[in-house]
């Protein structure tokens, strides 16, 4: 089935193919961004809206992929287009001065997260790595716990073992690319989700070294797998009892999993959260928001946060709108809503097909996991079947739908721009791609 429709996509994306080759000879692998690439290469995007997306061959999607999870507004929402429009009517694209509203929208992050204080990045990345310095500054020590499987953007303390091999038991402290120097990822210990005991018995042993705890609360870079009862409340206990900061990575679960993110859902105050694009509608900011005595040690002498384009006024706008007008308490029940209808289609089609597999689906977010029953961190995730997925992915593309993020480790997300007929029609179309 995989090659069947692989090369159904080949023979109804020709202008991507050609824009490849084009492409292919100054940008390395044709993309600026390594997961955008998919075999036997990228799709292309022309123009985007609402719920929809256009390739280079006129070719329309209905999309749940939704540029990496960021755009729960989804594509172009009108509200957010008028405020950055208005904005750029202003003059100016960086002032090199603080914008007159900054403050607005650092208050309204602080009113969802109960927290504190705030400071504005660019990305995902940018806020990780500063999140965990400042973590240094304040404990005065230089480990890292962080998860296997877990991905906190590219910098070199955090992107350690995020695909690594299985270990026999233990999780492997494994650098995940060429060009990153062991001084900077050799302080970064690694536990296994879901496992309490993983976590204390790297705090017993190293406790008088370690700054931080850092997680996606809900693990969102190997699917969608939640956190077990216990296990957040257990990590909050444990951070506590060995002087440690824990760190929500809520770059992915921030503005879309509740008013208040995970740290709402769960019910658990981490002392510093990170939150991405999806606050700002997918425009480039992202922010570090955490307790008062934590982010007080930002300043001359002590800890330097800088950056040309942090909370520069147009991001400032886009999430201004978006946290104040768009992404408001009432939307977040009839965007799970429509996502549970999704989950529970995709496993009723499954089930009625006599296909193993587990669909999981938290907030807007879910996933398909083909060929594994169970799935509660890195090591059940690894056991799906990615070449079924894949052939999902190509036949559900081929018949309109971008079903998930384009990569098997990834998920759906739903926007406030999506339908009850969008849904229905997905799961339509996914009942004709399994039957066939």
């Amino acid at each position: 089935m995989l090659y069947k429709e692989k090369l159904a996509f080949l023979k109804r994306t020709t202008k991507s193919f050609e824009t490849f080759q084009k492409a292919s000879k100054n940008i390395p692998m044709g993309v600026n961004s390594n997961i955008r690439y998919i075999p036997p290469y990228p799709l292309y995007v022309d123009r985007a809206l609402s719920s929809r997306l256009w390739d280079a061959d006129g070719n329309e999607y209905l999309d749940y992929q939704l540029g990496f999870g960021v755009l729960m507004t989804g594509h172009n929402h009108p509200k957010l287009v008028e405020a950055v429009k208005a904005r750029l009517d202003k003059g100016g694209i960086a002032y090199g001065a603080e914008p007159i509203d900054s403050h607005e929208v650092a208050e309204e992050l602080t009113k969802r997260f109960k927290l504190d204080m705030v400071r504005f990045q660019c990305s995902g990345t940018a806020a990780t790595s500063w999140a965990v310095r400042i973590a240094r500054a304040y404990t005065g020590k230089e480990k890292v716990i962080k998860f296997e499987g877990h991905y906190h953007g590219t910098n070199d303390y955090l992107f350690v073992s995020y695909y690594p091999p299985l270990a026999p038991a233990k999780p492997m402290r494994i650098p995940h690319c060429l060009g990153m120097p062991e001084g900077a990822w050799k302080e970064t210990l690694v536990a296994r989700f879901n496992d309490l005991n993983s976590v204390e018995e790297i705090l017993q042993k190293d406790s008088d070294d370690i700054a931080c705890i850092i997680l996606e609360p809900v693990a969102m870079n190997m699917g969608v797998i939640p956190p077990e009862k216990g296990f957040l409340e257990g990590l909050r206990k444990l951070s506590d009892e060995y002087g440690v900061l824990l760190i929500f990575d809520e770059v992915k679960t921030g503005a879309k999993l509740a008013y208040g993110g995970a740290t709402e859902y769960f019910n658990i105050i981490p002392d510093i959260v990170t939150v991405g694009k999806a606050i700002g509608g997918g425009f480039p900011i992202s922010a570090v928001i955490g307790r008062r005595d934590v982010l007080e040690l930002v300043g001359p002498g002590k800890v330097v946060h800088a950056g040309t384009f942090n909370a520069n006024h147009i991001c400032i706008t886009a999430a201004k709108v978006v946290l104040k007008e768009i992404l408001t308490p009432e939307v977040y029940g009839s965007a799970r809503s429509l996502s549970k209808r999704l989950a529970e289609g995709y496993a009723q089609i499954l089930d009625d097909a006599g296909i193993e597999a587990r669909v999981t689906n938290v907030g807007v977010n879910g996933h398909i996991y083909p060929g594994v029953s169970e799935v509660k961190d890195y090591r059940g995730y690894l056991q799906q079947d990615s070449e079924i997925w894949w052939s999902w992915a190509y036949a559900m593309m081929n018949r309109g739908i971008i079903f998930e993020v384009l990569s098997a480790d990834d998920q759906w997300t739903i926007s406030v721009q999506h339908t009850e007929r969008d849904v229905e029609r997905t799961l339509e179309t996914f009942m004709e791609v399994v039957k066939s």
